[in-house]
């Protein structure tokens, strides 16, 4: 033992201070197209599926590239290293693959996908790590 007599506890999708993969990339993808849709919405451009799925591919492609890169099945709640890596490599990619698809990367556009992209992807792994408690080990539940 390192000293530490705690244990950590949570929510059922949250035990021991790691969130299940799925349900982490679920959430993901949840607010990527929570971006997508609003930013269709107030550009007039509509919410059809297929106008949905022309914008949010790239994301959801950045966001698989972003995952492999920082190997968020590992610790995939962890705001650090997790999603400090994950954030910038989706929205990177995204522009990336957004540009070569003939879709708008405009500077303007950049700058609300990292800070709107950004809150989510560090937002929920922020709230998951606060619901977290430390409790000492032998103690129930209360």
């Amino acid at each position: 033992m390192d000293g530490d007599d705690t244990v950590r506890s949570g929510p059922g999708w949250l035990r021991a201070g790691r969130a299940r993969p799925a349900v982490a990339a679920a959430a993901d993808v949840a607010w990527l197209a929570v971006f997508v849709l609003i930013g269709r919405s107030s550009h007039t451009e509509g919410e059809s599926p297929a106008g949905v799925a022309r914008t949010l591919w790239p994301f959801v492609v950045g966001l698989v590239l972003g995952w492999a890169v920082a190997r968020a099945w590992r610790r995939p709640a962890a705001v650090v290293p997790t999603g400090a890596v994950v954030w910038p490599v989706c929205v990177g990619a995204a522009m990336v693959l957004r540009a070569a698809s003939g879709q708008g990367v405009a500077a303007a556009f950049i700058g609300v996908a990292l800070a709107f992209v950004g809150l989510g992807l560090l937002g929920w792994r922020a709230i998951a790590g606060l619901a977290v408690r430390r409790r000492p080990t032998g103690t129930a539940p209360g």
